[in-house]
């Protein structure tokens, strides 16, 4: 259940007691506009650089995103974990391990971050001569947005 915290605890009361349960703050998924403006100008910028998207999207990531940092062994199988770098390695314990850090892909960012993403791009794709909205189109876009949002 997403409310203030009045409605959640008179929720909360009707909970079965015997479970436990988890609570933490409620922030609003990117937007679909914001996606699709992103994927848009990253492919326009891909092109210019004849960078692949993929890579230029990681670079990106690395530049704009949450991230946190874990030791791992160092034979550890990292495949799973899709946006992450070495950033050294340490001996701990006579263990050897990596210290990796682990970024937020796009697709679990919220509004405010995946904005953070979003206007990096735009500025890396005016510094490349690449038409992006103006402040004022992009301000209208969000308005929109949080005015759907706040009607759902």
């Amino acid at each position: 259940m997403i409310g203030t915290p009045k409605q959640l605890i008179i929720k909360m009361l009707e909970l079965d007691q015997d479970k436990i349960y988890e609570i933490k703050e409620y922030k609003k998924k990117r937007t679909r506009n914001q996606n699709s403006y992103y994927w848009e100008l990253l492919n326009q910028l891909s092109k210019k650089l004849r960078i692949a998207p993929e890579e230029l999207h990681y670079e990106l990531i690395k530049k704009s995103c949450p991230f946190s940092e874990f030791l791992v062994p160092d034979e550890a199988d990292l495949r799973a974990i899709e946006y992450y770098e070495e950033r050294g390695k340490i001996t701990k314990n006579n263990k050897l391990f990596k210290i990796i850090r682990v970024y937020v892909g796009s697709s679990k960012l919220d509004t405010v971050e995946m904005g953070i993403l979003l206007d990096n791009l735009i500025e890396e794709c005016k510094s490349q001569g690449i038409e992006t909205m103006t402040p004022e189109e992009l301000a209208k876009m969000r308005a929109l947005e949080n005015l759907k949002e706040n009607k759902e």
